[in-house]
């Protein structure tokens, strides 16, 4: 029996241990491109990349655990040591259904993440970094935030980085008879727009993007009067506003510091990844600008307020981890019951052609003695297949030592090239399989 990469490993840098900063520095331009950097690697069999305003984490499939941890370091050369987290393969599954149920989010319970870990998965599968182990990893994922948000009242209340946002800014300035400005036209801009429209009696909306059209499309999604801009207006909108909330996903800063100049009161939440406004803006005068490290205290309560919400999720996600355990050990077990089956095959073939030249019959004949074959060998085997996969799902792996010296008839045959003693290829796909668990 070959010995398949099967070992997960994942490295996450996240707003619960990194700065804004530190996540931008271990981001790559894509996460198809993230994926098919880490495939370039030798011992990186599968990978999966997730990236968000919040989070970079990878993950990689590999045969032994040390070259998974190596894979990832070499990813990832720019990220300080405080903001990684490195995971193992149970703790690295666990933690993909943990991010899809919304639980490892900044607003718990937050419906953007599913979406993401969606679009992550496609990245993935277009670059071809999927196989069985991730495929069914990540799918299960997506099957767990569904059910979170379906079964239980996660999503309820505050749900997105812009209702956030806009709860923060209802905080720090008066918006009631002001005006806003939302930059980019994305989902969380979107979702910052309605927030606004919904918790707020603002005067206007000013929207601004790169693609004007995209603009207009956010502004026609609001009641409260709305203009759509395009970016080199800026300069005279920023002016003009109480409030700016950015989020964009631009590799560069959008707004220039320089419009902060002679601004007056004016409150920034910066929600892009990477920054949308300098910092350096939050030194002139009347300028306060916020950004997702300050979120934290808006989705605290969020998290508070959650509480038995989340114990209900984290009950789905321990059952849903068994599920998926029991079928990666199940998976392991067909791979002993394959080699099995294939030992027993070419037994029933070899005997059969033997029969069918000492005896004198015809087709039909012939027909009638290979079902019968079929038979045999299929009842004789069925007993120990499910022995196998009960084993598996158990980690007795005695039993299955005893299916391999018992059924596979490849133990120890001498003519096979490079061929080593039994009991020593015994123990050496036991240790291999022990390791994988």
């Amino acid at each position: 029996m070959t010995r398949e990469p099967a070992v997960v490993s994942g490295l996450s840098v996240a707003h619960q241990h990194a700065i804004v900063e530190e996540i931008d520095a271990v981001s790559a331009d894509s996460q198809g491109e993230a994926v098919e950097q880490l495939l370039e690697q030798s011992n990186v069999a599968e990978a999966f990349v997730l990236q968000t305003c919040n989070r970079a984490e990878r993950y990689v499939v590999t045969e032994e655990p040390e070259a998974g941890r190596a894979a990832l370091a070499r990813a990832t050369p720019d990220a300080p040591a405080s903001s990684i987290v490195e995971m193992g393969h149970e703790e690295s599954l666990r933690h993909l259904l943990r991010v899809a149920a919304g639980l490892e989010s900044l607003v718990p319970g937050e419906d953007q993440i599913l979406g993401q870990v969606r679009d992550a998965y496609e990245d993935a599968r277009n670059a071809d970094g999927l196989g069985p182990v991730l495929e069914e990893a990540v799918t299960k994922a997506i099957h767990v935030g569904e059910r979170a948000r379906t079964e239980t009242a996660i999503n309820e209340g505050v749900v997105s980085l812009g209702s956030a946002a806009v709860e923060l800014a209802d905080r720090e300035c008066r918006l009631d008879g002001g005006r806003a400005l939302i930059v980019g036209a994305g989902e969380i801009a979107t979702l910052a727009a309605k927030a606004l429209d919904a918790r707020t009696d603002i005067d206007q909306l000013l929207v601004a993007n790169r693609t004007v059209p995209h603009a207009e499309h956010v502004a026609s999604m609001v009641e409260v009067p709305a203009e759509s801009i395009a970016l080199d207006s800026l300069p005279s909108a920023v002016d003009r506003v109480d409030l700016l909330v950015s989020a964009t996903a631009s590799p560069d800063p959008i707004v220039d510091i320089d419009v902060f100049d002679d601004t007056g009161e004016t409150v920034v939440v910066d929600i892009g990844q990477p920054r949308d406004v300098p910092r350096e803006a939050d030194g002139f005068n009347g300028v306060d600008v916020f950004d997702l490290d300050d979120l934290e205290a808006v989705t605290a309560e969020t998290r508070a307020s959650r509480k038995v919400a989340a114990e209900e999720v984290e009950a789905i996600i321990e059952t849903e981890f068994e599920h998926l355990l029991t079928r990666y050990k199940r998976a392991r077990a067909d791979d002993v019951i394959s080699s099995m089956y294939e030992g027993a095959e070419r037994i029933k073939a070899r005997e059969l052609q033997d029969a069918f030249g000492k005896l004198d019959l015809d087709a039909d004949e012939q027909e009638v003695l290979e079902a019968m074959a079929d038979s045999l060998v299929n009842q004789l085997l069925a007993a120990p297949t499910e022995s196998l996969r009960n084993a598996a799902e158990e980690d007795d792996w005695t039993t299955i030592d005893t299916a391999l010296r018992l059924f596979d008839p490849d133990f120890g045959n001498e003519d096979t090239p490079d061929s080593i003693p039994a009991e020593k290829e015994i123990q050496a796909r036991l240790s291999a399989m022990a390791d994988d668990d």
